[in-house]
C-alpha cells in the first residue's frame, strides 16, 4: 500500500516566493498539495509520468524498472535525516556524476541549499506524494513539482540515492532536475558548473590548474569561504580514457567536488591541503595525506577547476562589490541571425548586436570592470531531438558614432577590442574585462554559421552600464509614390509597355489582377539575370492593392507605370545583392537589401520573412523578393494611414504592426 501520512496540515515554513510555477495545470505546489489532501489521493504528475518516456529517449531499460514511492520501499521514509550533507549523495546507474558533484558542493552552502530545497515538505504532516524544488534557468527561478514515484529494481533505487536508505531528498532532487531537462537520460554527461549555476544563478569561472595564478590556493580558499561551489576534473584525451583509473586512485573524465582546504605544519613546513570528494563514494586518492591531498599533488593530477561564484566578485580581490546586471534574451536563427564567428565575414555582421555603454570608471581606476556570460539555452532538454552543445563565444568592438546595426564593411576594417578567451562547446562562456569608458558593440555568436539556438546574455558591471539591442524597432519612413510621366515625355520603353498594356487592358485601359499576372510574367520571364519562377495571382492582387489609388480593384496605365518604376528599382536592388550572380539572393543579405528599399526591420521580423519566403538553401528567387517587398509596402502604408487618422488608438510601432499582419 502507498505510504500516506494522515495527520494535521503542515506547519508554515519560509519558502521563496519569486519562483515561477511551471506545472501545466498552472497550479502552485501548495495548491496541488491541498487538492490531493482534500481528495485523499497521492499526487501523480502527468507532466513527468512514471513511465519509460521519463527515463530514456534513445533506449529501453535493460532491466524491468518498477516505479515506487518511498513508503513502498521502506517503512519510515524521511525527506532529510540530520541535515542534507555530501554523504547523502551516492551515484546510481546513471552517468550524471557532474550533477552529483554539484549537489555535494551545494550541501556546503546552507543558504543556497534552502533555496533549491524548500523546507515546507516532508513525509510527515501534510504529505501528499508531492514535492518541489527550485532551479535557476536563464535569469529566473522556476518551481518544479514532482510526484515521489522513483525508479527501482528489486526494491532498491536505481539512480541517485542516500547512504541511509530511509532518506530520499537527493533522489527526489535528481528526479526534479531530470524533469526540468526532459528525462533521466538527458542527464548523462555534463559539466559540474552547469548544475552549479542552476542551483544558484551564479557566475561560472574555469581555471586550468597548470596555468592558474600563483595565488591559486588563496583563490580556492576564498571561494569556499564566500560559499562558492567548486568542482574539479581530470581531462581525457580520447573516449577510451573516460572513467579510466590512474595509479593514484583517481578517475579520468570524472567530476569531483572540492569540499575544503586546510594548512598544517609538518616537519617545520607549512603544507597546503585540499579535500576532494568522489560522488561514487569509493575509489579514492591513495597518495600522500590519504583523504586529504597536498595541494601540489592536486595541481599535478587535476587539470581543471570550475568555480560557481554567487556574485561576480573577483576572487583575487578582498573587497565585495554590489554588481549591476543586465540580461538579454536572443536567438541565432538560420538564414537571418546565425552568422557564425568573425572567420565568416559575409555573415558575421548579421548576428545579434548589443550596444554596451560604459559610463563610470571603477573607484580609483581609469577603466570599467565588467563580466560577460553567454549561455545557450535548453540544449540538454533538446538532446532527445539530436541537439548537442554548440561552440559559442563573443566579440566586443568599439562602437562608431552611429546608432544602427553595423554592416559587413565595419567588421572588414575594424578589429575587436576584447573577446571571449575561446569558442567552446559549453553551455556558458564567461570572462572578465576592463575597458575605458565609452560605447561598445557586443556580438554573441556560434563558431559556425547557420546553427540555431536561443541564448541568454548576462552583463555584470561594478558601475551602472547601459545596454540596448541594436536590432530594436525602427520606424519606417516611406517616400511618396513618384508621379507618372506625361505621355509626350514617355521613353521608348514606356511606349512599348503602353502598347502591351493597351493590348491586354482593352478599351477601359485598366487591368485586372489576372491581366496583370499575364503582363508581368511575360516581361519578367525574358530577364536572364534573375531567377524567376512565376508571379501568382495573389501576388498581383497585392500589387493592385498597393498601387490602386482609385479603389476600383484595377490598375490604370499611370498606376502601372508608377509600379513599373518601382519594380525596376527592386530588380536593380536584387541584382546588387545577388553577390554570386546566381540569380538568387542569400537571406543574410536580405537585411541590407530591405534597408536599401526603405525598410529597417527587427531581427524577429527578418526571421519571419526568412521562414515565409526563403527556400531550404536560404535563398530567395526574385518573385519571393518581390512578394516580400509588396507585402511590406502594403502593410507600412496601412499603418501610416491608420496612425495618422487614429493617433489615440494606435499603440503599436511599425515593426509590431508588420509582425501582427505577417502572422495573419
Amino acid at each position: 500500500m502507498p505510504y500516506f501520512y494522515r495527520a494535521p496540515g503542515p506547519q508554515a515554513l519560509p519558502v521563496p516566493k519569486d519562483a515561477r510555477t511551471t506545472h501545466s495545470s498552472g497550479q502552485s505546489f501548495e495548491q496541488l498539495r491541498q487538492e490531493c489532501l482534500q481528495r485523499g489521493a497521492l499526487f501523480e504528475d502527468a507532466d513527468f509520468p512514471a513511465s519509460n518516456s521519463s527515463l530514456f529517449y534513445s533506449e529501453r531499460p535493460q532491466v524491468p524498472f518498477v516505479w515506487k514511492r518511498p513508503g513502498e520501499i521502506v517503512k519510515n521514509p524521511e525527506f532529510i535525516i540530520g541535515g542534507a550533507t555530501r554523504t547523502d549523495i551516492c551515484q546510481g546507474e546513471l552517468g550524471d556524476c557532474w550533477l552529483l558533484a554539484a549537489i555535494a558542493s551545494l550541501t556546503l552552502n546552507q543558504k543556497a541549499l534552502a533555496r533549491v530545497i524548500p523546507q515546507d515538505q516532508s513525509f510527515g504532516p501534510g504529505y501528499a506524494g508531492i514535492f518541489h524544488f527550485q532551479f535557476w534557468q536563464h535569469s529566473e527561478w522556476l518551481d518544479v513539482v514532482i510526484d515521489d514515484r522513483l525508479p527501482t529494481f528489486r526494491d532498491r533505487l536505481v539512480f541517485l540515492h542516500s547512504a541511509d536508505h530511509n532518506e530520499f531528498w537527493s533522489a527526489l532532487l535528481e528526479k526534479a532536475y531530470a524533469k526540468l531537462n526532459g528525462s533521466y537520460e538527458a542527464l548523462k554527461g555534463g559539466s559540474t558548473i552547469e548544475a552549479m549555476e542552476d542551483f544558484t544563478g551564479g557566475v561560472a569561472e574555469t581555471f586550468q590548474t597548470k596555468e592558474a595564478p600563483e595565488n591559486f590556493y588563496e583563490i580556492l580558499e576564498k571561494a569556499l569561504k564566500r560559499g562558492s561551489l567548486l568542482g574539479c576534473s581530470i581531462d581525457t584525451r580520447n573516449a577510451a580514457e573516460s572513467e579510466a583509473r590512474t595509479p593514484f586512485g583517481l578517475i579520468k573524465g570524472h567530476a569531483y567536488t572540492v569540499t575544503g582546504t586546510d594548512q598544517v605544519n609538518f616537519r617545520g613546513q607549512k603544507i597546503e591541503l585540499i579535500r576532494v570528494r568522489n560522488p561514487w563514494g569509493q575509489v579514492e586518492w591513495n597518495g600522500s595525506w590519504s583523504d586529504r591531498m597536498a595541494f601540489k599533488d592536486f595541481k599535478a593530477h587535476f587539470d581543471k577547476v570550475e568555480i560557481c561564484n554567487l556574485t561576480p566578485d573577483a576572487l583575487e580581490e578582498d573587497a565585495i562589490h554590489k554588481w549591476e546586471v543586465t540580461v538579454h534574451q536572443g536567438s541565432w536563427v538560420r538564414g537571418s541571425t546565425a552568422g557564425g564567428c568573425r572567420n565568416f565575414l559575409d555573415t558575421f555582421w548579421t548576428n545579434p548586436q548589443i550596444k554596451l555603454s560604459l559610463t563610470e570608471k571603477d573607484e580609483g581606476q581609469e577603466q570599467c570592470s565588467f563580466l560577460v556570460a553567454l549561455m545557450q539555452k535548453d540544449r540538454r532538454k533538446l538532446k532527445r531531438f539530436g541537439a548537442n552543445m554548440l561552440t559559442i563565444g563573443y566579440a566586443i568592438y568599439q562602437c562608431p558614432d552611429k546608432d544602427e546595426h553595423l554592416n559587413k564593411d565595419f567588421f572588414r576594417y575594424h578589429a575587436s577590442q576584447a573577446r571571449s578567451k575561446t569558442f567552446i562547446n559549453l553551455r556558458e562562456v564567461s570572462d572578465r574585462f576592463k575597458l575605458p569608458p565609452g560605447d561598445y558593440i557586443l556580438i554573441p555568436s556560434t563558431f559556425e554559421p547557420h546553427q540555431e539556438a536561443d541564448f541568454c546574455l548576462r552583463i555584470f558591471s561594478e558601475k551602472k552600464a547601459i545596454t540596448r539591442d541594436m536590432d530594436g524597432n525602427v520606424d519606417i519612413d516611406l517616400p511618396e509614390p513618384p508621379k507618372p510621366t506625361p505621355p509626350d515625355q514617355e521613353t521608348e520603353e514606356e511606349q512599348r509597355f503602353r502598347a502591351l498594356f493597351e493590348q491586354v487592358a482593352g478599351e477601359d485601359m485598366e487591368v485586372t489582377a489576372e491581366e496583370l499576372e499575364y503582363v508581368l510574367n511575360a516581361v519578367l520571364q525574358k530577364k536572364k539575370d534573375i531567377k524567376f519562377k512565376k508571379l501568382s495571382l495573389i501576388s498581383c492582387k497585392n500589387i493592385i492593392s498597393l498601387m490602386d489609388t482609385s479603389g476600383n480593384g484595377k490598375l490604370e496605365f499611370d498606376e502601372f507605370k508608377v509600379f513599373w518604376d518601382k519594380l525596376k528599382q527592386w530588380i536593380n536592388l536584387f541584382l546588387r545583392f545577388d553577390a554570386d550572380k546566381s540569380g538568387t539572393m542569400s537571406t543574410y543579405e536580405l537585411r541590407t537589401a530591405l534597408k536599401a528599399a526603405g525598410f529597417q526591420l527587427s531581427s524577429h521580423l527578418l526571421q519571419l520573412i526568412v521562414l515565409r519566403y526563403a527556400d531550404e538553401e536560404l535563398q530567395l528567387d526574385f518573385d519571393d523578393f518581390l512578394n516580400c517587398l509588396v507585402r511590406l509596402e502594403n502593410t507600412s502604408r496601412v499603418f501610416q494611414a491608420l496612425s495618422t487618422k487614429n493617433k489615440e488608438f494606435i499603440h503599436l510601432n511599425i515593426n509590431e504592426f508588420i509582425n501582427l499582419t505577417m502572422n495573419i
